[in-house]
């Protein structure tokens, strides 16, 4: 599966758009990993359970999203996006979408 954040594949042609697809994800960050952070908060520094967390759940999100677009026949997605989004104070929120194309 080829993914992409432009619109066009170099040396592929899109032959058949099949849809916008999204991945989705939201994970809670959990008591304990909030705690450190809020402690990483107060003495500064980076947030290792906050950076763990967003590189796991963008993964997720992205794999969600190709796994949906397999589902429709595809075999690329193009103008591919990631948003995140924080709710409730502890839960993490990612959204992958993009295009999914049949390229050759």
């Amino acid at each position: 599966m080829i993914i992409s954040t432009t619109s066009e594949l170099q040396g592929k042609t899109i032959k058949e758009y099949r849809g916008i697809i999204f991945g989705e994800v939201v994970n809670g960050i959990g008591y304990s990993r909030d705690l450190s952070a809020a402690f990483t908060n107060m003495m500064g520094g980076r947030s290792k359970e906050y950076e763990e967390e967003l590189v796991n759940s963008r993964a997720d999100a992205l794999r969600e999203m190709m796994e949906r677009a397999e589902k429709i026949g595809a075999n690329a997605v193009v103008g591919v996006k990631v948003d995140y989004e924080t709710m409730q104070g502890s839960m993490l929120m990612v959204i992958a979408s993009g295009t999914a194309v049949i390229v050759e």
